[in-house]
């Protein structure tokens, strides 16, 4: 490591050090899950205190490009996976276009009927009938995301025949019914991961969690599905143009 701390700057050593340490996260001196240097190691090499060399851990760990393990030292995380919230793209389209091999399991694959709050979004009566239907997400075979899943039974029957294990719901949509979504409303919060998506997507209890909504339009104008996705907030960040 070269010795870059600049005592004569105003900014503060421990953003000094910050930034050293993120740039090279960036330029892949270390790699994913890589571990980095300890606190006594960074404190030799820039002349620091231990106070300063935490408050850097600490805005990195906070911004997610470094992970803790208790007892085990500090790690660089792996790469966030980017997405546009102006664009509807499919988990398998999106996958393949960054490289990556798509991977499904199917959790639960039922009929069921629309409860009051799900009936209003779908512009149905409550107690209509629904085909839900319940995926694990997975990249190059790592979870990522849970996704459920709830369309008008009436508008694509036998829906839930098909093999979604490894074909694209979007795409027999399309394919057997001339369904084809294309456009959306959604809505996205953080919320703390229970021990069902935990113990799913391999993460902790309490992990943070990006929780979405989203109802889903036919060129129709037609409401077709309600769909609910758990993100991982370790591996996910959107992001979206905004305009003057």
């Amino acid at each position: 490591m070269n010795m870059k701390i600049n005592r004569s700057s105003k900014v503060p050593l421990y953003y000094q050090l910050y930034e050293l340490l993120h740039d090279q996260i960036k330029e892949d001196v270390w790699k994913p899950d890589d571990k980095l240097p300890t606190e006594s190691e960074l404190m030799e090499e820039y002349e620091v205190s231990r106070a300063t060399v935490r408050q850097a851990f600490d805005i990195l760990v906070n911004q997610g490009w470094v992970y803790r393990r208790q007892g085990q030292g500090t790690f660089v995380s792996p790469p966030t996976f980017e997405q546009n919230l102006n664009r509807i793209v499919s988990f398998w389209e999106d996958m393949q276009q960054r490289g990556l091999e798509p991977g499904t399991r199917v959790l639960s694959s039922e009929l069921c009927r629309a409860s009051e709050e799900i009936a209003e979004s779908l512009q149905v009566d409550p107690g209509e009938e629904l085909a839900s239907l319940v995926r694990l997400r997975l990249a190059d075979g790592e979870p990522m995301s849970v996704e459920h899943s709830l369309l008008i039974h009436r508008y694509c029957p036998g829906v839930l025949e098909q093999d979604y294990a490894n074909h694209s719901l979007r795409r027999m949509l399309v394919d057997e019914y001339n369904i084809r979504i294309v456009s959306a409303q959604q809505k996205i919060r953080a919320v703390s991961a229970s021990k069902y998506y935990a113990d799913l997507l391999h993460i902790k209890r309490n992990a943070p969690l990006l929780y979405m909504e989203r109802v889903s339009y036919t060129d129709q104008r037609i409401p077709i599905e309600y769909l609910e996705i758990h993100l991982r907030g370790d591996r996910y960040t959107f992001h979206t143009e905004l305009r003057d």
